[in-house]
């Protein structure tokens, strides 16, 4: 298939199976939708599933898109709603293992996960300092965990957000606002010499 497709193109191209055309959409966005999801599941293992649910997703779901939103914004999305959905089934399995753990019943399931942190885009001295930081970053509510981690993680633009959120941009303003006052709370001294803008 010709190299550098637009993104128009390249829905174009996925509705009619072209050859070469999903295996474009993973090479143009894998590493981005990865990187995002490291950001909401410190865990690379799990970011890596998600990650690869992700796509299936895509592939699977492209009918719906309407194109009234870059295709790089709805992949964006996909993967918040996948990460979330994954955040909140790990929330149950910890749960159950808790209620499971009162009563003596033996369970695999985990009782902890402390990150394995991996984002590519940290420096290595600098990934306890980071994987403290994700860890602060997973304890805020879904939105202003998201919205934090495409601002600050991927560098998306407040538009940019507000479309993967199906948010105002206002109300994307307003959930890093008060990530960035929740987090200075949790984090004290060392968001401030860290986090400063």
């Amino acid at each position: 298939m010709p190299a550098l497709l637009s993104d128009e193109d390249l829905v174009v191209a996925l509705r009619v199976q072209q050859t070469g055309a999903f295996e474009e959409v993973v090479a143009r966005y894998g590493a981005r939708v990865l990187n995002t999801c490291l950001g909401m599941l410190p865990q690379r293992a799990d970011a890596e599933d998600v990650t690869q649910e992700v796509f299936v997703e895509v592939y699977g779901q492209l009918t719906a898109f309407r194109g009234d939103a870059k295709l790089s914004t709805w992949v964006y999305r996909i993967a918040v709603n996948k990460c979330l959905e994954w955040q909140r089934y790990r929330k149950r399995q910890k749960r159950f293992a808790f209620f499971t753990s009162l009563f003596g019943v033996d369970s695999n399931v985990p009782t902890h996960d402390l990150p394995d942190f991996e984002h590519p885009g940290v420096l290595a001295e600098r990934r306890e300092q980071a994987s403290i930081l994700l860890q602060a970053v997973a304890q805020l509510p879904e939105r202003q965990q998201a919205a934090f981690t495409l601002f600050h993680l991927e560098g998306l633009p407040h538009s940019e957000i507000a479309e993967a959120l199906s948010l105002s941009v206002g109300a994307v303003e307003s959930l890093l606002f008060r990530a960035k006052a929740s987090l200075r709370q949790r984090l004290g001294a060392y968001y401030r010499e860290n986090m400063s803008d």
